[in-house]
């Protein structure tokens, strides 16, 4: 599903908050986030791709608590299915590095205007056209990509150092359980009070049943919400 600005708007963010009174939520967790709030919730390694693009410097002011300075002609890419975080790894480098620029490409769109930054994030880079793609690839910009299809043949015939991360190889219990509970959390309707949350034995459920796709046990989750909203009981995320 494309990142659009319409995507971002919580599908709940009219609701009344008294719908889930008896599970101190004042919507549904695992509705659609604001662009800002997928970034904030993130929890992803953005430390390694960092890294891999970028080196510090005494010359740059700071971003953050560090100076970096991105590398030229270097390419950072994550190949892996829909569903397996590489936009919120994109959106939550975007929020780090005011510097950066993201794009996403939609499927049977014409392509839009590819911006500048540092780095400069594309997603679903593998239906950059090949003209755009080359003009691209020549501008030695620092590239971070997410694509469903590995580039890195094209970007090291261009001059890039490429890294090459596959995503959604694996999915811990515990990194599920952070994940999903972060956005349970962010959802708390009065901080004073507990709020449910998913087990190891929950998460470890997800993951035998949709594996690695996050994106397919959000969903599920958010349809096991809507369906007790006017339960007074316990809520429960697996039954």
């Amino acid at each position: 599903m494309p990142p659009s600005d319409r995507d971002f708007k919580s599908s709940d963010a009219l609701q009344p908050a008294s719908r889930w009174p008896a599970a101190n939520l004042f919507r549904n967790p695992f509705g659609e986030l604001t662009r800002s709030e997928r970034a904030e919730l993130a929890v992803v390694p953005v430390a390694e791709i960092v890294a891999a693009i970028g080196e510090p410097s005494v010359d740059e002011p700071a971003i953050g608590d560090a100076p970096l300075k991105f590398r030229p002609w270097s390419a950072y890419q994550m190949i892996g299915e829909c569903g397996r975080g590489k936009t919120t790894r994109m959106l939550a480098i975007a929020k780090a590095f005011p510097s950066s620029s993201y794009v996403y490409l939609p499927e049977d769109q014409p392509c839009p205007t590819i911006p500048t930054g540092e780095p400069l994030l594309i997603d679903e880079a593998q239906r950059l056209p090949w003209r755009i793609r080359r003009k691209v690839f020549a501008s030695g910009a620092t590239l971070v990509l997410a694509t469903h299809q590995d580039l890195s043949t094209a970007l090291r015939r261009a001059g890039y150092t490429v890294t090459t991360e596959k995503i959604g190889l694996s999915l811990s219990v515990g990194q599920l359980a952070e994940i999903l509970n972060r956005r349970i959390v962010a959802s708390r309707r009065d901080h004073r009070q507990p709020v449910p949350r998913i087990s190891h034995e929950d998460a470890d459920a997800l993951i035998r049943r949709f594996g690695t796709d996050v994106r397919g046990i959000e969903s599920y989750l958010y349809d096991i919400v809507q369906s007790q909203v006017n339960h007074h009981g316990e809520m429960r995320f697996i039954d």
